[in-house]
């Protein structure tokens, strides 16, 4: 047997209980924990409130501007402000380059439009002149044959050859004044009147022609004759160049006929005589 203790107040009991540190009487020990702080900066707006105007910014202007204290400044939260606002504005930001593509686009288009408009209308303004410029050159070559055909005209310009007359006998007639058909026209006219060369040419022939008595023949320049009958004298020799108009005889009475006139013949190329009145005619003369 021996001597037992009534163990002291407060004194720990052999008996199995908590491990060592767990607070006696089921009170807990205070311990300090972590948890949420404050906002950093109680005056900045809270987190919602920034992403609203960060919102309100990108659909104004297409781009949120954050300044550098800003961008580095985060709430107590462990929201990062820049970062916020650059996820916001993504969508703004695409939007804003498409549209500026679409625009450069349109303007890109539209320059080509007018560059082929312009060019369009240069091509137009070349091929005008080029015809303008051909046609030009056309009416001057025209107008060069004119001149050309008028001054030739004039140098073989045909007249009458005399200025008062009578036509007595026309060509083809037959009667028994002449031997076969009547081969000439018939100028009948006073003794002594002039009578004039109805075309330029020279003097290839001045004689005395038995029945056509005193003759003359002028020989134009493509070989035609024309021949001046029953003249009372010459005014021209042979070889004598003559134009339309000069005198180169008289009317007479020379030769086989009936009264003073000037029987008239037209031989082209020195041939067979056609009809005089005609020739008159196809040179602008009426007889």
């Amino acid at each position: 047997m021996g001597n037992h203790r009534a163990p002291r107040r407060g004194a720990q009991s052999a008996t199995p209980g908590p491990s060592v540190g767990a607070p006696a009487g089921g009170k807990r020990k205070a311990v300090k924990h972590a948890g949420q702080r404050g906002p950093l900066f109680r005056k900045l707006p809270s987190t919602p409130v920034l992403l609203g105007v960060a919102a309100l910014t990108v659909s104004a202007t297409g781009a949120v501007t954050v300044g550098q204290a800003d961008m580095s400044t985060a709430s107590s939260d462990g929201v990062n402000f820049a970062a916020a606002a650059t996820a916001l504005s993504g969508q703004s930001t695409v939007s804003s380059t498409s549209a500026r593509a679409e625009r450069k686009q349109t303007v890109s288009r539209d320059s080509r439009r007018d560059a082929l408009a312009d060019s369009s209308e240069q091509k137009l303004q070349a091929a005008a002149e080029a015809t303008a410029e051909q046609r030009n050159v056309e009416l001057q070559r025209l107008a060069q044959d004119a001149e050309k055909q008028a001054k030739k005209i004039a140098l073989n310009q045909w007249q009458l050859p005399l200025t008062s007359y009578r036509l007595t006998a026309t060509f083809g007639q037959s009667s028994g004044l002449w031997s076969s058909t009547h081969t000439g026209l018939d100028f009948a006219a006073p003794v002594g009147t002039p009578i004039m060369s109805v075309t330029n040419g020279t003097v290839t022939s001045a004689e005395y022609a038995g029945a056509y008595g005193n003759q003359i023949i002028v020989t134009t320049d493509d070989g035609e004759e024309l021949w001046y009958c029953h003249m009372n004298e010459f005014a021209v020799a042979v070889g004598d160049t003559v134009r339309a108009g000069d005198v180169v005889g008289y009317v007479g009475v020379t030769g086989n006929t009936t009264g003073p006139h000037m029987h008239l013949e037209v031989r082209p190329g020195a041939g067979d005589p056609v009809d005089p009145f005609q020739a008159l005619v196809a040179h602008g003369i009426t007889p």
